[in-house]
């Protein structure tokens, strides 16, 4: 399984708390709160440490608390943003989303699951101007963007992009998902878009990675019984669950999906899911958080706006040296979408230029990442 560094509970070198048992060890190892940042802790239980010690400087962001425990850390010098009622997400979460929280409430449909309310929500609002929704989705993109950045501090991650199009069932599928598999088993964290399509089979492939081969050709057999999220995401996503109860405890990945697509529900094989609301941010965090390079399955406009927003950082050098990109299959992406060209141009006599690769067939997709890796 590719190794996710989990961050030590009794310890806090950014000054964060993000749990109950983290706090009480930050409590136990220091006594005192001063300077510390308490993230989306239930603390009703905690109110004679809250009373007792120092919190001057601290911050408390949405942390359920006794109204006078409250009022005490303002008065002794601590920040408290108090929680935001009627709303289907926490802004100020401090991990990212996991399947089952996503798809809580499935077996009554998939419109009553927190995904579907929380784009509910993001419709309602996301063109109405008003500026504590637009401040309350701010504040809930950058809790996930730090809470990506702990979940991957010391991972090597390679990313897998492409179109939600891509069905199960089809021969495509069952490539993704063998190369996700295939990376996950080299030490690779896979990271993807989040949705169905490549980017679900490429976190499937990751999920497998644990067992023996012959569950993952079980699972897609499975899966094949509903090919798309259209016309039931509520069929397409129970699908997805058979296989997690069937082979529990499977290998890990990360998808970073986006309300913005709102058509597009994430899905239930990345073991963490770091849901975003404006999608520009999302983009961006997910290309940057391939520090191993990124492979570029076939797909639209999405799949090419990837390219090139992972192209411009390689072209100009301003992650470092440039990371490996693989495109795969050589007709779709000379012919159909001719992508490969411009890339190409582009790189010429730069640096990215030996970190390009084009390719038939996804079975040739690791090697190529591998031996650009090595240029």
């Amino acid at each position: 399984m590719p190794p996710i560094p989990a961050r030590p509970e009794e310890v806090a070198p950014d000054h964060e708390i993000e749990s109950l048992a983290e706090f009480d060890a930050v409590v136990a190892a220091h006594g005192t709160l001063a300077g510390f940042r308490v993230q989306a802790v239930d603390l009703t239980g905690r109110t004679e440490d809250l009373l007792r010690l120092d919190t001057a400087g601290a911050v408390f962001l949405g942390c359920p608390m006794h109204l006078g425990a409250a009022a005490h850390l303002t008065a002794r010098g601590a920040l408290v943003f108090p929680s935001v009622p009627g709303l289907p997400f926490d802004p100020y979460r401090g991990f990212v989303y996991t399947p089952e929280e996503l798809f809580a409430s499935l077996a009554d449909g998939y419109e009553a699951t927190p995904d579907a309310l929380a784009y509910a929500w993001f419709q309602r609002t996301r063109s109405d101007g008003d500026i504590l929704a637009s401040m309350l989705r701010a504040v809930h993109d950058d809790s996930i963007s730090d809470a990506l950045d702990e979940l991957l501090s010391g991972a090597r991650v390679v990313g897998v992009m492409g179109g939600h199009a891509m069905a199960r069932g089809t021969e495509e599928y069952a490539g993704a998902a063998r190369l996700g598999r295939e990376l996950a088993r080299a030490g690779f964290t896979v990271a993807t878009g989040g949705g169905p399509g490549a980017m679900e089979a490429a976190n499937l492939g990751a999920y497998a990675a644990p067992f023996e081969d012959g569950m993952l050709t079980e699972a897609l057999r499975i899966l094949a019984k509903a090919p798309s999220f259209t016309p039931s995401v509520t069929d397409w996503a129970r699908a997805a669950f058979e296989v997690r109860e069937r082979w529990p405890d499977g290998g890990a990945s990360v998808g970073i999906p986006t309300w913005f697509y709102g058509h597009e529900p994430p899905n239930a094989f990345a073991s963490h899911l770091g849901k975003y609301f404006a999608n520009a941010t999302r983009e961006d965090g997910l290309l940057a958080r391939s520090n191993a390079g990124v492979v570029f399955l076939p797909g639209a406009a999405g799949t090419v706006q990837e390219i090139f927003d992972n192209a411009t950082p390689n072209y100009y050098g301003s992650r470092g040296n440039p990371t490996p990109m693989v495109l795969v299959d050589e007709e779709h992406w000379t012919e159909k979408l001719p992508t490969w060209p411009l890339l190409r141009a582009l790189a010429r006599e730069r640096p990215m230029e030996s970190r390009i690769a084009l390719v038939g067939r996804i079975e040739l997709a690791s090697d190529a990442l591998k031996r650009l890796a090595e240029q």
